[in-house]
């Protein structure tokens, strides 16, 4: 073997890394809501959450990454401890999948049937080539063309595979390295070599498929296979390790999990095997082993392991406790999304939605608390309020951040559209937020002024109050079901609460001319309808967005200014708020020259 073949060795280790890279990312496209909806449904049954474990890596290809994901998760306050023992264990065998399907590469020779042939990759593989850069040049669905990645993927690894089998043939006449294999026998020494190359490349697949590689042109034997597997599952904590640092005690335990549960398996295997191959010499483990071979071998591994400690899940909870104790300065910091979330960018933007509604869900608080407020003012419910303002100012600044790095990501045109309503439903709610704190702050300067609003200006803003109220509800639920019937009633609701303030106002300057108010409530009542039409204005925006995500190609200057007279539904609407929130017109002697309109 020279240094071309090495060469060529390290060319297709990158195809083939490459490769289940571009297949994994594929995947988890496909997935998209559907690997959304399956992380939702983790509960705290263990049977259920291992299950779960078990899909989302064979999905994703990759232990590792679901370990990591679920460091985020629980360092974001989304899962807890105990949900993810058991998605762990189940993500173990998952990532068996792998080996299997790199397993095809030792379907070669004359004795195999046509059949079997056709399932070798070397006879496959172009084919599906072919077939996923047509996909990806042609298509313009973006679940064909992730389909097409998926394609080229698997084509890229399975070609990698040959391209450093082929170069490791050479091994197989050198009779160094065949000294070498025979110094390597120790099962120590073997596992030590599993978990060294899976430690280095931080992927227990990858190391499993060189390994299969390695097995096509040089004669591994069981005796030194089986020790590198169970290295290699060893070797794969690395990155669960690497993931918790700068996170929370909680997430740091989701990592201890991961490390203790295969330190205890491989701890007690490794013995086992050394102590049943002494005892007993067992003759099989002299053989070769083949890719099949080595698949069979790392899911009865990861399967035995899986069943024997599934039902003490518990006590590798306390365990991870026990390892990592809490500290009074872990908790501190807020986090309110991981960034090892993007690892799924569509799970990534669902949490990131759901830290909307809850952004949401504040700024309605604050909103009923502040309207609340120019009737009686509180002191403490005003310092919650103010609280909960700085909240939504560090949801806003965290959400965007995410969102805008999260978009540098290879995204589906339904995720991108997601992340463009989200930002600009972030964007509203953040000024609704400013908004209601403005109404606390004049509310707090009417309740202490000397003078007090005139009952017709009172009757006013309970009309204005009700009306701006239904609209954010109305935006509200809208949004948290994208539902667009609710959203296309925003609009005319909008148009109503225009003409209301715009009738309020002029009423308001009558009054401020007759005496019946003085300057310094003018300027605050004035102020005062400035925010709620300001707050029906952003709830119009956010209606927008969502009818947008249903129609990309829908522009908001478009919608607005659409011909409204022959849409019944709107003008039916708009009948219907008109009648309900209506202030009762007050004749004065500007009506001759400037009549209000209604």
């Amino acid at each position: 073997m020279d240094i071309f073949s090495i060469f060529t060795l390290c060319g297709g280790l990158a195809f083939f890394l490459y490769g289940i890279s571009e297949m994994s990312a594929g995947l988890e496209k496909i997935a998209g809501g559907k690997l959304e909806l399956i992380l939702k449904k983790m509960t705290s049954n263990p049977f259920k959450s291992f299950a779960l474990g078990a899909v989302i890596t064979a999905l994703i290809q990759s232990s590792s990454a679901v370990t990591v994901m679920l460091v985020g998760l629980v360092n974001s306050g989304i899962m807890n401890l105990s949900q993810t023992v058991s998605v762990i264990i189940g993500a173990n065998v998952g990532t068996t999948m792998t080996a299997w399907i790199l397993s095809l590469a030792g379907i070669k020779g004359t004795s195999a049937g046509v059949f079997l042939k056709c399932l070798n990759p070397e006879v496959f593989s172009p084919l599906l080539a072919l077939a996923g850069i047509i996909l990806i040049m042609t298509s313009k669905s973006v679940k064909r063309k992730s389909v097409g990645s998926v394609f080229m993927g698997f084509a890229i690894l399975m070609f990698g595979m040959i391209v450093m089998a082929d170069s490791m043939a050479p091994l197989a006449d050198m009779p160094a390295f065949q000294k070498t294999l025979i110094a390597f026998s120790n099962p120590l020494l073997s596992m030590l070599i599993g978990l060294v190359v899976t430690m280095i490349i931080q992927s227990s697949s990858a190391s499993i498929g060189i390994l299969q590689a390695l097995s096509l042109t040089v004669g591994i034997p069981y005796q030194m296979a089986i020790p590198i597997i169970l290295g290699q599952n060893l070797g794969t904590c690395i990155s669960a390790a690497l993931s918790a640092i700068g996170v929370n005690t909680n997430a740091k335990r989701v990592a201890a999990v991961h490390v203790i549960y295969n330190i205890i398996c491989v701890g007690l295997a490794l013995p086992l095997f050394m102590l049943g191959n002494w005892l007993f010499d067992i003759p099989f483990l002299t053989n070769n082993v083949t890719p099949f071979s080595i698949a069979v071998t790392h899911t009865i591994y990861n399967i035995i392991t899986a069943f024997a400690f599934f039902p003490f899940f518990k006590f590798l909870e306390k365990a991870a406790v026990w390892a990592v104790p809490e500290k009074s300065s872990s908790n501190k910091q807020q986090v309110i999304l991981d960034e090892r979330l993007m690892l799924a960018p569509s799970f990534a933007i669902s949490e990131c939605y759901r830290q909307t509604v809850k952004m949401a869900e504040m700024v309605e608080f604050n909103f009923t608390g502040s309207t609340k407020m120019l009737k009686s003012f509180h002191q403490k419910k005003a310092e919650q309020i103010e609280e909960n303002e700085t909240t939504i100012d560090t949801y806003e600044d965290k959400l965007s951040s995410f969102l805008i790095k999260l978009s540098g990501k290879e995204l589906s045109e339904d995720d991108n559209n997601r992340i463009s309503q989200l930002l600009l439903a972030i964007g509203d709610y953040e000024r609704i937020g400013d908004h209601t704190s403005h109404i606390l702050n004049l509310a707090q300067r009417i309740n202490e002024s000397e003078h007090k609003l005139s009952d017709d200006a009172v009757k006013e803003l309970k009309v204005i109050v009700d009306a701006v109220s239904e609209i954010f509800n109305l935006a509200f639920e809208a949004y948290k079901t994208d539902n667009i019937r609710l959203a296309q009633e925003i609009e005319p609701l909008e148009s109503v609460i225009k003409k209301i303030i715009r009738n309020v106002k002029n009423r308001h300057i009558q009054r401020l001319k007759d005496g019946l108010c003085t300057p310094e409530l003018s300027f605050m009542f004035s102020d005062l309808l400035a925010d709620f039409r300001r707050i029906a204005a952003h709830c119009g925006n956010i209606a927008i967005s969502v009818i947008q995500l249903k129609d990309v190609n829908l522009g908001k200057h478009e919608y607005n200014h659409r011909n409204k007279e022959d849409d019944s539904e709107y003008n039916s609407k708009y009948k219907d708020y008109k009648s309900r929130y209506n202030v009762p017109k007050v004749e004065t002697e500007s009506d001759s020259t400037n009549p209000i309109q209604t």
